[in-house]
């Protein structure tokens, strides 16, 4: 089996370190610390996953426009026909705004914050990774 590619989408200090996991299931892990730099990755590589925070745009830092911070790297994750399988880890105030991405890109998961290592490891290494 090929090895899979993981790109951590780091934006916040409340974005667990579960590098250790990833190691250990035998995933490479590409920490990005910012959707642009995501963005530019994915012209070099498409990840098989993504983990990335939510973080909803009340206005200004998304002008409106957008749903959250992820909204831009979705759908260049779509321009790119990838079909990565997207994780997406919010805070429980925020949690209500993540179906809307749904539209944009399916996520496959959505975890409340705080994320313990045992709910990814359960969705890392379920059937449908494989």
């Amino acid at each position: 089996m090929a090895e899979k590619t993981l790109f951590s989408i780091i934006e916040s200090p409340a974005h667990p370190d579960f590098s250790a996991l990833y190691k250990q299931l035998g995933i490479r892990d590409i920490r990005l610390n910012s959707i642009r730099k995501a963005n530019a990755e994915l012209k070099k590589q498409i990840p098989d996953i993504v983990v990335a925070e939510f973080i909803y745009g009340y206005g200004s830092n998304y002008s409106g426009v957008h749903i959250s911070n992820l909204d831009v790297f979705l759908v260049t994750l779509l321009k790119y026909k990838a079909t990565a399988r997207v994780i997406v880890m919010v805070d429980k105030s925020e949690r209500q705004y993540v179906d809307k991405l749904n539209e944009i890109y399916p996520i496959a998961a959505v975890l409340q914050q705080p994320v313990q290592r045992a709910q990814m490891q359960a969705l890392l290494t379920e059937n449908s990774m494989e």
